[in-house]
């Protein structure tokens, strides 16, 4: 452990002789977390890119292998042609949060999938799978107390989480993904928000072929908890349960019909957060 505080703080202090104007790091599951801790309380300018992002960048540059010295040169070709900007780090209660709800996102997985197992199983390994279920829903109950008492910890987040859920359809599970995943809610323009959770349709078209608008990319948690939300808003929202039936009346699909049910909710909340307004003061008009 004094070995990696010395090596960070050597670390640090080499790439402050450089005098940088952009450090860029890759997100590595966590193992980044100590160098961007120091690197950002040294006041360096940082960026965590996506890793997905550069690796897209890596094989548009034609280099598909991966070494260390190849990742190092490919990120600083990144920062130098990308140039992403610095953007501030959440501190550590936000941290707390973000690791809570990938906890629950791990949990839930590996509850899904003994049940799963559990349909099939044959007699002499039941027992096990189902002790196993019964302890990962004991552990799922304990991140989501952890989870409450976090946000109730903050008056910020209660104000928030109160805010959000006042809207019909929006449970615990997408007012605590948005405050800790999506920390931009409130300060972005609809497109730009709804592009970066990955609910804007992007067009795909080439010359005079004209193909259908998909959305991809974004934040894959946020997506999944604002789809849920969207589904059960679809029956107990006024605005969006019209504005399905509207949309499903005109020919659109299912599938189609409730993206755009995700993204308008996305919307909606964006501007209640913006405004600091409760839903039974809001008024939900497109202009908005």
């Amino acid at each position: 452990m004094a070995n990696d505080v010395a090596g960070i703080q050597t670390l640090v202090q080499r790439v402050r002789a450089q005098a940088p104007t952009l450090i860029v790091l890759e997100a590595t599951g966590g193992y980044e977390r100590a160098a961007v801790a120091a690197l950002a309380a040294a006041q360096l300018p940082l960026v965590v890119a996506n890793p997905r992002q550069v690796r897209d960048f890596a094989r548009a540059t034609g280099q598909l292998a991966k070494i260390d010295r190849i990742d190092a040169g490919i990120l600083a070709l990144f920062a130098e042609r990308v140039r992403p900007g610095p953007r501030a780090l959440p501190d550590d209660a936000a941290q707390a949060l973000d690791a809570l709800l990938t906890r629950r996102r791990q949990v839930l997985e590996m509850l899904i999938a003994e049940r799963n197992r559990l349909e099939h199983a044959a007699p002499t390994v039941r027992r096990g799978i189902t002790q196993h279920i019964r302890w990962l829903e004991r552990q799922l109950r304990d991140v989501d107390r952890d989870l409450d008492n976090t946000i109730q910890s903050s008056p910020v987040w209660r104000a928030k989480e109160d805010l959000l859920r006042s809207t019909p359809g929006v449970g615990p599970i997408l007012s605590r993904t948005l405050i800790g995943e999506l920390p931009e809610l409130g300060t972005l323009p609809r497109k730009q928000i709804a592009a970066l959770v990955g609910v804007a349709p992007l067009a795909r078209d080439s010359g005079t072929l004209k193909h259908k608008r998909l959305v991809w990319g974004g934040r894959a948690p946020v997506r999944a908890a604002l789809f849920m939300a969207a589904l059960v808003g679809t029956r107990h929202n006024p605005v969006l349960r019209t504005f399905y039936r509207r949309l499903l009346a005109a020919g659109k699909p299912k599938k189609v019909a409730l993206t755009a049910c995700m993204r308008k909710l996305l919307t909606i909340l964006n501007a209640m957060t913006r405004t600091n307004t409760a839903w039974r003061h809001f008024d939900p008009s497109p202009s908005s």
